[in-house]
């Protein structure tokens, strides 16, 4: 049971970032921490319905973090996001 908990734990972790979009999202917070979904949807020329999705899938993978700044909310990523993009990086 224990074993089972981990693997779905992990299966949410590897969905999270199993996109080229959302590996293009946490790059680019690594290089700009606390940007908005304006901000990342303006910078990666996507539209910010989709850029939304795409981080609120992030960060239920635990990828990244949101932080409330008046009416925007700032994006970072969290320290399981830099080990992510240093195992993507392995893979290239």
């Amino acid at each position: 049971m224990v074993k089972e908990r981990s693997y779905r734990a992990m299966e949410r972790l590897v969905k999270g970032f199993a996109n080229h979009r959302r590996i293009e999202i946490l790059d680019l917070l690594r290089r700009n921490p606390e940007l908005s979904v304006e901000e990342i949807s303006s910078r990666l020329k996507i539209g910010y319905e989709n850029a939304s999705d795409h981080i609120r899938k992030l960060a239920i993978a635990g990828l990244v973090l949101k932080r409330p700044a008046g009416r925007d909310v700032r994006h970072k990523l969290t320290l399981r996001a830099h080990h992510v993009l240093t195992f993507c990086k392995t893979l290239e």
